[in-house]
């Protein structure tokens, strides 16, 4: 398998590409747990909103979304946020001033274990410390090992906090940048 092209944000333009990647990953066997949206409610959003999504992927300095290609073809994909500090996230929690959050991360199942992940978290990483973000954090469900040990893998570490998830229980962890 060739090696990916070097991950990239996504573009203005890809809203139906955006739409694509993320259909793909709400149809792994994990995006029940990996995931707070379903296929059903993705493939009802009408195509303004998936334009609207790679606007705000391509063009904010609060979310990024970046892609990791083989050719033409888009094989991962991990979206970065900088919530407001102080603010309450979607599972009730306080967000940390500093701290950027990592979500709707996905690699193709042909194409894990190449790479691809720590290239994504990378890119997440040094574009969240650019907008002045110390660390990355992420979930991850307690039942997700394969996830877990490839974060574990990307350098994170866990909190010890949990949070209750429509899901069940989800495991913070964090990496310093």
């Amino acid at each position: 398998m060739p090696d990916p092209t070097p991950v990239r944000r996504v573009l203005l333009s890809e809203g139906d590409r955006v739409r694509s990647i993320r259909l793909e990953a709400l149809r792994d066997p994990a995006a029940g747990m990996a995931f707070l949206e379903t296929l059903e409610q993705a493939q009802a959003r009408p195509a303004a909103f998936w334009h609207e999504r790679a606007a705000g992927a391509a063009l904010s300095e609060s979310s990024a979304q970046f892609i990791a290609e083989v050719g033409r073809d888009w094989v991962g994909t991990a979206t970065v946020l900088i919530p407001e500090a102080g603010a309450v996230d979607y599972f009730g929690r306080t967000n940390v001033a500093g701290r950027a959050l990592v979500v709707a991360v996905y690699i193709r199942p042909s194409h894990r274990g190449h790479g691809i992940l720590p290239a994504l978290l990378d890119a997440a990483g040094e574009w969240a410390g650019l907008q002045g973000q110390i660390e990355l954090a992420l979930d991850v469900h307690e039942d997700n090992a394969r996830a877990h040990a490839a974060y574990v893998r990307a350098g994170f570490v866990a909190t010890g906090a949990t949070s209750e998830g429509p899901h069940g229980v989800e495991r913070e962890m964090v990496r310093a940048l």
